[in-house]
């Protein structure tokens, strides 16, 4: 059977980029259980409520839920137990410096196969405030609102 190739996004955190403002954002591997592998290849996960913390120089990933394998039988899963999260030395240590900062978290944005081994984009992120989330909105509707007016000037239309 051929190698898959490739990327396949399996889920993805749209909410954490709406409530954090995201610094730096790094690739890892995850360590998987069997069951754990072909339910998420049925494209079955949730990220919401994930968070990574840092325990002893490892990163692991905390209340992501991959709901059991149906077809699993006693060897099935535990949906939201922690997984180790597979990161180079360096990585660890930068990400160590970052997080001692408060109101500094590390956020799980998405969750997909890469060349076929499990990846989640993880970001070293900061916690917004309602005013913030507003102006953050207000910004990108400005930038829109320019670019269409550029873009129509551009093309002679006005």
């Amino acid at each position: 059977m051929p190698r898959e190739q490739g990327r396949k996004l399996i889920a993805q955190n749209k909410k954490a980029r709406h409530d954090y403002a995201i610094d730096d954002v790094y690739v890892a591997g995850l360590v998987l259980t069997g069951t754990e592998v072909k339910s998420l290849r049925a494209g079955r996960a949730t990220l919401t409520d994930g968070f990574a913390t840092l325990d002893d120089g490892e990163v692991w990933l905390r209340g992501v839920h991959i709901p059991e394998y149906t077809q699993g039988t006693w060897t099935n899963h535990e949906p939201r137990r922690a997984r180790k999260l597979l990161l180079h030395r360096e990585e660890i240590r930068r990400i160590a410096n970052k997080v001692k900062d408060a109101g500094v978290t590390l956020v799980p944005l998405s969750l997909y196969f890469q060349d076929g081994y499990a990846k989640v984009e993880i970001a070293v992120a900061r916690g917004r405030k309602n005013y913030d989330k507003r102006q953050a909105i207000a910004e990108r509707e400005s930038k829109r609102e320019t670019e269409r007016a550029t873009g129509r000037r551009t093309k002679g239309i006005d």
